[in-house]
């Protein structure tokens, strides 16, 4: 049984009342869609498994088994998922924070075991997917575009599952690109 999430009124989001409004009026369509009880399972599959970045490091696992192309692809998704995750959870969060979605708006269905604790803004989950396979590009546009479908069905995942809002999605995906990119400058020569 799903468990309601702590309140996290008490902290702040610094993110301006129109976007705040904005992200209800998402919720409530994305909450108001009638459930697929297969959607739902596999949504919920996906979100949990991207949990602690466990997700891509079984599929940098299988890209380095493809050659050294794909051990090169499977570093530089590391690395990228490495600085976007820190800089969500370690700057960006504090700075902007904001309260989760409450599981009472989230069809039951659907909502996570275990409810995050953390500040809101942004959708950590969505940085390091969308960091992963940005990374995974920057080294291997093919292998990036195998691997995108996924980062983007982790970022849907938090909004179906009443985890983020549509913003702390987008402020992910951006950190993700960003930190890809700062991530390109590591030299990754001493993988063959």
């Amino acid at each position: 049984m799903p468990l309601t999430p702590p309140s996290s009124s008490s902290t702040p989001s610094r993110l301006p009342e129109a976007v705040q409004a904005f992200d209800r009026r998402v919720g409530r369509r994305i909450n108001g869609r009638p459930s697929d009880p297969a959607a739902d399972r596999a949504l919920l599959a996906v979100s949990t498994a991207a949990n602690n970045g466990l997700l891509w490091f079984s599929v940098a696992a299988a890209l380095a088994l493809t050659g050294p192309r794909g051990r090169r692809a499977a570093a530089r998704g590391l690395a990228s998922l490495g600085l976007s995750s820190g800089f969500a959870n370690l700057v960006a969060k504090p700075l902007v924070g904001g309260p989760r979605p409450s599981a009472d708006d989230v069809p039951p269905e659907r909502q996570l075991a275990r409810f995050p604790q953390s500040a809101s803004f942004p959708s950590g989950h969505t940085a390091s997917a969308i960091a992963f396979a940005s990374g995974v590009a920057i080294e291997s546009p093919a292998l990036g575009l195998v691997v995108a479908p996924l980062a983007v069905t982790v970022a849907y995942s938090r909004l179906h599952v009443g985890a983020h809002w549509l913003s702390d999605v987008l402020g992910g995906a951006a950190i993700g690109v960003t930190m890809a990119n700062v991530a390109r400058l590591l030299p990754l020569r001493w993988i063959r």
